[in-house]
């Protein structure tokens, strides 16, 4: 590690999915479909139906997973290992090229914290090629499947690396995320193609490749 990362203050916290890949062409839709047939299969309920409760779930708690634990004691580890199965997962991986390359250039220490299943983060990381460029990884098992946007899953990080949060950036492509990194003190970073900027948004950019060109306001 250079000086100038040694020196530099913050720790830098990533989101996974649509943040340091995109997950939105292939992977997202594969999971989608997956976890309303899971839902259909173990609460016996149509598509439609299965569809709807996912859905509500995801807006109520920012997490299908979440509602499925408080709502229908369904083992999590079950659940996400049966819904994070893919065909081909090497082809359904988008990243952009460059990016390890722009990890590697931005100082400091770098965590991915994501509400991810351990086995499918690991294997993202390992087809993006950039496994090594992190000194750490929260996976949703290591937040005691208490996912974001709860502050209990920010609060896992923090106590597990003894992190103060004034000295995290927490880059995401989910506001809601975002917001509550906001209020813990956290400087934050949306990942968002649109143009309009938040109050809870300290910086946006339109991909994570731009990172870098925003040090100084971070």
């Amino acid at each position: 590690m250079s000086g100038a990362a040694r020196r530099w203050p913050k720790v830098w916290l990533f989101d996974l999915d649509n943040t340091l890949h995109n997950a939105s062409p292939h992977i997202f839709p594969h999971i989608n479909r997956a976890m309303t047939a899971y839902i259909g299969e173990h609460l016996g309920l149509d598509e439609q139906a299965a569809g709807r409760l996912r859905m509500d779930y995801w807006q109520r708690y920012g997490a299908t997973l979440l509602g499925l634990i408080r709502h229908h004691a369904t083992d999590p580890r079950h659940f996400l290992w049966h819904t994070h199965q893919f065909p081909d997962l090497a082809r359904m991986v988008v990243f952009e090229r460059g990016l390890k390359a722009m990890l590697r250039r931005l100082p400091g220490r770098k965590i991915v914290f994501s509400n991810a299943p351990l086995h499918y983060a690991e294997a993202v990381l390992d087809l993006t090629g950039i496994a090594d460029c992190f000194d750490a990884l929260y996976s949703v098992e290591r937040l005691r499947f208490q996912p974001k946007p709860s502050p209990a899953a920010f609060r896992c990080l923090l106590r597990a690396e003894r992190l103060d949060p004034k000295r995290c950036i927490m880059i995401e492509d989910s506001l809601i995320n975002l917001t509550t990194a906001k209020r813990l003190g956290m400087k934050t970073v949306w990942v968002n193609a649109g143009l309009r900027r938040p109050p809870e948004v300290d910086v946006r950019i339109a991909s994570v490749l731009d990172l870098p060109r925003h040090l100084g306001h971070l």
